[in-house]
């Protein structure tokens, strides 16, 4: 895997119209970061040799975020929205050199790991073709189904165009796909046979199947690929995350005296021996040290706190706060750009 080089390609071209919002679907947050911001960081942790982003037109905030977060990943603008199969050749100056894998993300799943995109390549190291990503979500309805013939994958069935005894297939669509640098060739072959009219990148996989190579399916559990469309899903994301964030936060050492009513950021960082009580909320940008106490109905964002030291009861510390050793922030103290 380590000699293997890796174009990853996120999606992140949707309007996102169920959210009911100005801003680009990707750009809202997850623990503080863009769900884009999550998806590029799972792709460089998984090996990512080369970085592509498909955005829609117009989606400045969304530019403007990958040019500072992600300097090195190539912008490509799907200017029709036509599909995912178009979405990804609308990134087809990235195929060249030409990759040994390439894995397609989606800027809306926010919450896939390193080691789930690191799984979801080994096939092709393997010699497969193509390797898709399934998961078995408790109602099915709604996601597209695979069709599975032993391990070989023949199709991805969307449901709008599954039939009835395809619909009741409980193995589903993650949507996150890898395939061979040789696979690329198949992509020109995609067409709009489908309900919808457009181009599927799903259609791929009988591509494939058709030139007699091998399509395998990776199996991850529900929660990690939960795609987020509307605020609801944002909110079931966002809970996911914090749940994960707090088991991390006490398995390194942290006391979470209360643990559902602490609310954790992305790069939130807590030494050993910190006690965190109830109604605690971290910001983004929040180094805590060693043995320090944080009370009760605290606020903290781009904050350094040293060790040993205590911050509140209805403590607030703002951007480029700096407490030092031992210090004792009192209750209803602010501090902002202060040591």
């Amino acid at each position: 895997m380590a000699k293997r080089s890796c174009l990853t390609i996120v999606l992140a071209a949707g309007e996102g119209t169920r959210m009911r919002s100005s801003l680009p679907k990707v750009m809202h947050r997850v623990g503080g970061l863009p769900m884009v911001g999550h998806v590029i960081a799972a792709a460089k942790a998984a090996g990512a040799t080369r970085l592509a982003v498909v955005i829609g037109p117009g989606a400045e905030a969304t530019r403007a975020f990958l040019e500072k977060a992600a300097p090195e990943a190539a912008i490509h603008v799907q200017a029709e929205r036509l599909g995912t199969g178009h979405a990804v050749l609308s990134a087809k100056k990235a195929f060249t050199p030409k990759p040994d894998d390439v894995v397609v993300l989606y800027g809306d799943t926010p919450l896939v790991s390193p080691e789930t995109i690191r799984r979801l390549r080994r096939p092709l190291a393997r010699g497969a073709a193509v390797a898709v990503l399934g998961f078995r979500p408790a109602i099915p309805t709604g996601y597209g189904r695979l069709i599975m013939a032993g391990k070989q994958l023949l199709a991805i069935r969307e449901e709008r165009d599954a039939s009835p005894a395809e619909k009741a297939i409980g193995l589903c669509n993650a949507g996150l796909i890898a395939f061979s640098g040789d696979a690329i060739k198949l992509l020109g072959k995609i067409g709009t046979r489908n309900a919808k009219g457009e181009y599927y990148l799903t259609d791929l996989v009988e591509l494939a199947n058709a030139a007699a190579t091998t399509v395998a399916v990776i199996e991850t559990d529900a929660d990690e690929v939960i795609g987020v469309n509307r605020r609801s899903e944002l909110a079931a994301a966002e809970a996911i995350f914090q749940a994960r964030a707090r088991a991390a936060a006490m398995d390194a050492g942290a006391t979470l005296v209360a643990p559902d009513t602490v609310f954790l950021s992305y790069d939130t960082t807590l030494g050993r021996d910190v006690t965190v009580e109830p109604h605690v909320v971290f910001g983004p940008g929040v180094t805590i040290a060693d043995r320090v106490a944080v009370r009760a109905f605290s606020h903290l964002e781009g904050a350094t706190v040293a060790e040993g030291a205590v911050v509140g009861p209805y403590a607030r510390l703002r951007p480029g706060a700096a407490i030092g050793p031992d210090a004792h922030i009192g209750n209803f103290v602010e501090v902002k750009n202060a040591a």
